[in-house]
């Protein structure tokens, strides 16, 4: 079983906020919430592109847990489900699109592709 080296009470704040919003999806997740509001599981997985059920399904469990983003049930037949940034979630994206641009530009000196566009949604 694996074990933490370092006791979460002595960590740095900055590993909190790498846990929370690092990893592949979970910023990913964020911004295409941030940049196209509230959205049905179906629709966000149509979104991201080559994430697996079980995987969204995952990071979107540990984002709700983070109180980044909310779960809505509605009691309707077909059930219905939507997925929303909290006003936690929304305080991250500028920082996000901060680390966007900070990285489009040395990706850019490495040839690389260009930004999805979904975290840079308030700076059009």
């Amino acid at each position: 079983m694996y074990k933490k080296k370092m006791q979460e009470d002595i960590r740095c704040p900055l590993e909190y906020g790498l846990e929370v919003f690092g990893g592949k999806w979970n910023s990913r997740i964020l911004c295409v919430l941030a940049g196209m509001g509230t959205l049905r599981y179906s629709e966000l997985r149509k979104e991201l592109t080559n994430i697996t059920d079980a995987v969204l399904a995952a990071a979107l469990k540990k984002l709700m847990e983070a109180q980044m983003v909310e779960r809505r049930s509605y009691n309707e037949i077909p059930p219905r489900v939507e997925y929303t940034l909290t006003e936690k979630g929304r305080s991250v994206i500028p920082i996000l699109q901060s680390i966007c641009r900070w990285a489009g530009a040395f990706q850019k000196e490495a040839g690389a592709v260009q930004c999805c566009g979904k975290c840079d949604y308030q700076t059009k």
